[in-house]
């Protein structure tokens, strides 16, 4: 439960995300909420405490991660897309138990907390990230999957959706929750035509939010597209017919409804002009995870044009099993890079604009921007502290730039979620000690079972 009385954080500096920068500020919490922000010397009275050299941010925001998968770090490096996920899938399905989920799951918030996130985008087939959101006291959406890419399943696939997310919402009971619940149909590759339809009618009927990976390589777009490529053949090697279904990923989304239901659209790393247009028209926001993208070898999402087009856009991690590690700051300087040099100019996307994705983009594209994202009276008390060290000097000459380009990775020492101190001095509240000994034999099984897979 949040403290309650006036508390006074005060930071070298304070960035309020939405108004400028203060130098030697304070932000003021009263229970869950934020009271007030300001220069420190006319702060109202009440508890006084100082994070020192810091700066003092919102909690930052993952708009898309998959808890769960915090485990399968490193063990599908340089395999490509599609063995990827066929890896992945029959990892998940042979090794991985629902204790070791909700143990991953555990272990990827406490990493994503000690890096100053309080919320979390997350997608998942099983209930074990919800469970362990809730569990450590974070916010977010929890969008549960839905997988069936021949069009006989929509029916029963759609049906097991529904009662999984009604089992999660009951879990929760009538108490207020930081943890929302949603659907998620996976992408055009594991998706049909008629899932998308019925997903979609789902999520409008009963007001749930919607995420989907969508036009994310160039081996889903040929597959929709073209009815080619290593999907299509896999599809067919399954008895699946596949035939071109649109003229792009985003296309049949829209045609399938599901651009209606205002989703969020996971990568968008290969959109046109045509369909940023359309995720426009639809209020669509985005999940950029820079990282990932790279990493997989996907390319690069034109993100200064998201920007320039007012699109909703949010900074994701994506899962361990991708990323490798969690940190949105990084993230965010990761894209600013890569923007300037694909767009050959400096600052083709500025720090401002970037340190915006990773906390009120974010919580623009989940559906949470009236409650967090930003630091003003009335909203959340959602807060995280990051150190300065030696990075003193660069943050007093221009302490945006500093957040998102001299931080590199380093830790956040203090986090707060809805009033409730969640990281002090760098440790995790709420974390079992034999976590990291459960992780440990959970990452031995999966090798052990990647060193007996035949060759493929």
């Amino acid at each position: 439960m949040p403290v309650s009385g006036l508390r006074i954080w005060r930071a070298r500096w304070v960035l309020p995300i939405d108004a400028a920068p203060i130098r030697d500020g304070a932000v003021a919490v009263e229970g869950d909420r934020i009271a007030w922000v300001g220069k420190a010397r006319v702060a109202p009275a009440g508890d006084r405490l100082d994070l020192g050299d810091a700066l003092l941010l919102p909690a930052l925001v993952n708009a898309h991660s998959h808890l769960d998968l915090t485990g399968f770090r490193g063990l599908l490096e340089g395999l490509s897309f599609v063995d990827w996920i066929r890896t992945l899938t029959a990892a998940k399905r042979e090794v991985t138990t629902d204790d070791d989920l909700f143990d991953a799951a555990r272990a990827g918030i406490a990493e994503g907390l000690r890096s100053g996130i309080g919320t979390f985008g997350d997608t998942a087939d099983r209930p074990a990230a919800a469970q362990a959101m809730r569990a450590l006291g974070v916010r977010g959406v929890a969008f549960q999957e839905v997988f069936g890419p021949d069009p006989a399943q929509a029916e029963s696939a759609v049906a097991d959706l529904e009662r999984r997310v009604v089992r999660l919402l009951d879990e929760a009971g009538d108490e207020p929750s930081l943890v929302r619940i949603g659907v998620s149909p996976h992408a055009p590759y594991s998706v049909s035509d008629a899932l998308y339809r019925a997903t979609a009618a789902l999520a409008t009927a009963r007001g749930w939010p919607l995420a989907t990976h969508v036009a994310e390589s160039a081996d889903e777009s040929a597959l929709v597209t073209e009815a080619e490529g290593p999907f299509a053949e896999y599809l067919r090697g399954r008895g699946i017919a596949v035939a071109p279904r649109a003229a792009s990923p985003v296309a049949l989304l829209e045609a399938t409804g599901v651009l209606a239901t205002r989703p969020l659209l996971i990568h968008a790393v290969r959109c046109r002009r045509d369909d940023r247009e359309r995720m426009r028209r639809a209020g669509a926001g985005v999940a950029h995870c820079p990282c990932s993208n790279a990493k997989l070898g996907h390319g690069v999402a034109p993100l200064r044009e998201y920007v320039e087009d007012g699109l909703p856009v949010g900074l994701g991690s994506d899962s361990m099993a991708s990323n490798n590690r969690m940190h949105l700051l990084e993230e965010a300087r990761i894209a600013g890079l890569v923007q300037a040099a694909r767009a050959g100019r400096a600052e083709a996307v500025p720090a401002a604009a970037l340190l915006h994705l990773a906390t009120l983009g974010g919580a623009q594209v989940l559906g949470l921007a009236d409650e967090i994202g930003s630091l003003e009276p009335g909203k959340a008390a959602d807060l995280a502290a990051f150190p300065l060290g030696d990075k003193v000097a660069a943050a007093d000459l221009d302490p945006v730039a500093a957040a998102v380009y001299a931080m590199g990775d380093a830790p956040a020492s203090w986090v707060m979620v809805a009033g409730v101190v969640r990281v002090s001095a760098g440790v995790v509240a709420g974390v079992p000690t034999d976590l990291p000994v459960r992780m440990a034999a959970q990452a031995a099984r999966l090798a052990e079972w990647r060193e007996a897979r035949p060759a493929r």
